[in-house]
């Protein structure tokens, strides 16, 4: 697979382009002409070093349907479903006249994803920021005064249970050894499926003690099949099945050995990556998923940073990360950062840091800029309810790296649209101010 330059689109008469068929003030028209799409055609040339074979998709049409994709809240599936229908999101992504089937299948969004990497989906932030800057939404002062906090990331995963887990292990195992020819003495494909949901009722009835008991034979029940195949392994040839099955029982084995106060435990066998990260909520009081960074500029709310961090770290350690990240992506360092009481014990340098609280020594203007520090609340809060940072449907640690910076990207780009939106409106009410005064003279055009 190679990339090559997209040919200029001739001109068709049974065709009208979609320039001609489009409002040339909307915002997606106006946005598309502000982002640098030959950046990524230059620079994405380089993830295909094949000079054969079929080429590749442009970059553009890639880089746009990721940006539509989370400044709309869509899934993979639904952002190509709209693209078909909508001419505003064709044109977006470069297409000369509309088309009427897919131009790529969803999960070519997937391989892009994989193969851009964390540092592909950094320079569409950055790209989004410099559009920023282009449309006047974001100013260069504003980006020298940041906000910074963490929010969770929860995983696309189902509320972890004991049963569940017990059940979900054993099931896998099971498969795994049919797949390999394995007879087991006993699988427990009727017995166990009736304990889990009858350990379920007992919690609800709030019977502890009968669902303890039926959880021990329940792990009971995982642990005989893990130590079954255990011992046949032997039989089965090496290659990937041998492969799967020996990560499997080391994850089922981790599962059974795991107590309830253990450090790292595993809450998800698709995701062993999983935290339970507690926030102090009323409303959730746990969360399953990965901790993100967030640095926003003060005045407007603007996105310069976003970076997930795994493990759960401590909010005041991933402040020098988050900084060097705004650093890189904006080109200056920012000279004040606001952040809330997790931060004390930073070790930040180069920045001044104000954390919430805090009393001596400020100035009223740092005062007023202090107060500003919980704007960055309603900025997350709208990313997770209008763009998709509520739930991370990417696998593994590197699909959150991504997932968030996607999101940091779609919340821009609902930024800048607007602003273009809410230009356009204020130059339409000064015309429609201009034209009702007593003064005014229209233009008229003579023809020859």
């Amino acid at each position: 697979m190679k990339h090559r330059p997209r040919p200029p689109e001739q001109a068709d008469l049974l065709r009208p382009r979609l320039v001609d068929m489009i409002d040339g003030r909307h915002e997606l028209v106006r946005l598309a002409a502000l982002i640098d799409w030959s950046w990524f055609e230059r620079e994405w040339a380089g993830f295909f070093p094949a000079g054969e074979g079929r080429p590749a998709t442009h970059p553009r049409l890639v880089a746009g349907l990721m940006y539509l994709q989370h400044a709309y809240g869509l899934s993979d599936e639904a952002v190509l479903a709209r693209w078909v229908e909508n001419p505003y999101f064709q044109h977006f992504t470069g297409e000369t006249f509309f088309q009427h089937r897919l131009p790529i299948h969803p999960s070519s969004l997937s391989r892009w994803r994989g193969r851009i990497g964390e540092e592909g989906v950094e320079w569409l932030l950055t790209k989004t920021i410099e559009a920023g800057r282009a449309s006047g939404a974001v100013s260069e002062r504003s980006l020298a005064e940041v906000a910074v906090d963490t929010t969770v990331m929860e995983k696309a995963i189902a509320h972890p249970t004991d049963s569940r887990l017990y059940e979900k292990a054993r099931h896998s195992l099971v498969a795994l050894a049919g797949k390999a020819g394995i007879a087991l003495r006993q699988t427990y494909n009727r017995l166990a499926p009736r304990l889990a949901a009858r350990a379920g009722r007992h919690a609800h009835a709030r019977q502890f003690r009968r669902m303890r008991k039926a959880l021990r034979t329940l792990k009971g029940y995982t642990g005989r099949v893990l130590r079954d195949i255990r011992r046949k392994l032997g039989a089965v040839p090496e290659g990937r099945l041998r492969r799967q099955m020996e990560e499997r029982m080391v994850l089922v084995t981790r599962l059974l050995r795991q107590t309830p106060k253990s450090a790292g435990k595993l809450y998800a066998l698709h995701e062993p990556e999983v935290d339970c990260i507690s926030k102090g909520k009323a409303r959730i009081r746990f969360e399953f998923g990965t901790k993100v960074s967030v640095a926003t500029t003060l005045t407007g709310g603007f996105v310069v940073g976003m970076r997930s961090m795994p493990g759960n770290p401590y909010d005041g350690h991933t402040l020098p990360d988050t900084l060097q990240q705004v650093e890189t992506l904006t080109g200056q360092l920012p000279s004040l950062a606001v952040v809330d009481r997790g931060y004390r014990g930073h070790g930040a340098h180069g920045t001044t840091v104000l954390i919430s609280g805090t009393r001596r020594g400020l100035t009223p203007h740092l005062r007023k800029l202090l107060r500003r520090r919980s704007a960055i609340e309603p900025e997350i809060g709208h990313m997770k309810s209008d763009g998709l940072l509520a739930r991370c449907a990417l696998k593994g640690t590197i699909g959150d790296a991504l997932y968030a910076v996607l999101c940091g990207c779609g919340h821009n780009i609902r930024k800048i649209l607007a602003h273009l939106r809410t230009l356009l409106i204020a130059l339409l009410g000064a015309l429609i101010q201009k034209m009702g005064r007593p003064d005014y003279q229209p233009v008229t055009i003579q023809t020859a």
